[in-house]
């Protein structure tokens, strides 16, 4: 079945595979699926009046919320939940228009990591912070930089965390077997992943990592103190010319001139491509890119690759999914809107259903006691690496967003982008940045 063939089966049925930034993959439909839908359907057949709550969502979060369906009707027979899936990109773009216009607002909508930070800018979204809602009383139940990465200006609560992704460096450990390299040295500083890296090429030809630029985002996401966002502080001031970032581009660059990234971008052709055919020997991403990795992107390398903490123990997230209401949608289905919501982030059975079947790391505190956690990854050659994710979780700490981060990090790319394919000087490529995002800073 090719993807849109059973689009319109009660709940807008979307059988696409996907994650952040990643192109979908096409699934027969399944028998659990079809029978989601059809509860709805058999019941608004019998002539009951029903509600409609529509959800916008992207993958996989689609495919996490209709799993939970069932569950739902048992709850509520007499609401429908309606998912409207896009693509990544094509989802935030709408729901981007939608909250700017107000028009074809869904009642609650999907949001990756990045974008609650932007939008939460604005004052599009429900405030969940105030009654009815009162999310203050779920605080404590939930991974901490996860809900501090919801709060906006005046201390709003702009959505509810459902998963998170604590980062980890993930490595090929046939390549350094090979390479007569430990994991040891992978880990222990910065200096090292890089020396280590030299060796990995020299002995066996495969790059270090995909991109250096992934290097840099996470050096810059290292060592923030206490009321500091990644480009700017909480008073708009701009952090970019510093020793910060400055570190980040010189460990960028000594890479580079080391030939050790491949030049590939993440979630192209030739970036699978290099996971597949053992060119590739690191990642610096989510925890949820094993799933990725072992259904899709290279399933047939099972066995051959270790997870390990990043660099220098390093702690931090990439990516996450939170839920929240438009503050425009309608008032007569907010209510329920919020039930929803709420079943899908602080019931912990469908948290450990998210988890065990979609890789997406709870933000539920109370799952983190699970036996799952302790139970070896197959594709990581039966590591218990949940463990180890579930520290760094615990770890990272959430900081203040901006309204012109996505901005400043085009910005930054550019200016390392100068500095490795130009000769530009870090010093000059910082201060030029910072320049430009002063400019930007208060707009």
């Amino acid at each position: 079945m090719r993807e849109g063939d059973a689009r319109d089966v009660r709940f807008h049925c979307r059988e696409s595979r996907g994650g952040i930034k990643l192109k979908a993959r096409t699934l027969g439909i399944t028998r659990r699926a079809l029978l989601a839908c059809a509860v709805p359907t058999a019941a608004a057949a019998r002539g009951a009046p029903r509600t409609v709550i529509t959800l916008a969502a992207f993958p996989l979060v689609d495919e996490i919320a209709r799993a939970a369906l069932p569950a739902w009707q048992r709850l509520h027979p007499e609401i429908d939940i309606k998912i409207v899936s896009r693509q990544y990109a094509d989802h935030h773009t709408a729901m981007t228009t939608a909250l700017s216009t107000s028009v074809l607002l869904p009642d609650i909508m999907a949001l990756e990591a990045s974008f609650v930070g932007r939008f939460a800018q604005g004052g599009g979204l429900e405030d969940l912070s105030r009654a009815p809602y009162s999310i203050g009383q779920y605080r404590s139940r939930l991974v901490p930089y996860a809900y501090d990465q919801a709060i906006g200006r005046a201390d709003a609560v702009v959505a509810m965390p459902t998963d998170i992704g604590p980062g980890a460096m993930l490595y090929r450990s046939d390549i350094l077997e090979r390479a007569g390299v430990s994991e040891h040295e992978l880990t222990d500083s910065w200096e090292s992943y890089v020396a280590a890296g030299s060796r990995i090429k020299s002995n066996t030809g495969a790059y270090l990592i995909a991109h250096v630029q992934g290097i840099k985002d996470i050096l810059i996401r290292t060592g923030l103190k206490p009321g500091e966002g990644l480009y700017f502080d909480r008073e708009s001031r701009v952090l970019v010319n510093s020793e910060r970032f400055a570190r980040a581009f010189e460990v960028a660059r000594q890479a580079r001139r080391l030939k050790l990234d491949a030049r590939v971008t993440a979630w192209s052709n030739e970036w699978a491509e290099g996971f597949k055919r053992g060119t590739l020997t690191t990642e610096l991403s989510g925890a949820w890119l094993v799933g990725q990795l072992s259904n899709w992107v290279a399933p047939q390398t099972r066995g051959l690759w270790r997870a390990a903490q990043l660099p220098e123990g390093a702690n931090a997230a990439y990516g996450g999914a939170f839920y929240a209401m438009p503050r425009r949608a309608a008032t007569e289905r907010k209510a329920m809107a919020w039930e929803f919501i709420k079943l899908m982030t602080l019931d912990r059975e469908r948290q450990l259903s998210a988890f065990k079947n979609f890789d997406a790391f709870p933000a539920l505190l109370e799952t983190h006691d699970d036996s799952f956690f302790e139970e070896p990854v197959a594709f990581l050659g039966a590591q218990k690496a949940r463990a180890l994710w579930r520290t760094a979780a615990r770890r990272i700490t959430a900081a203040p967003v901006h309204k012109q981060n996505t901005f400043a990090d085009e910005v930054v790319g550019t200016e390392l982008d100068n500095v490795l394919d130009r000769g530009k000087s870090i010093r000059s490529a910082l201060a030029d940045a910072q320049r430009l995002l002063e400019r930007r800073a208060f707009r």
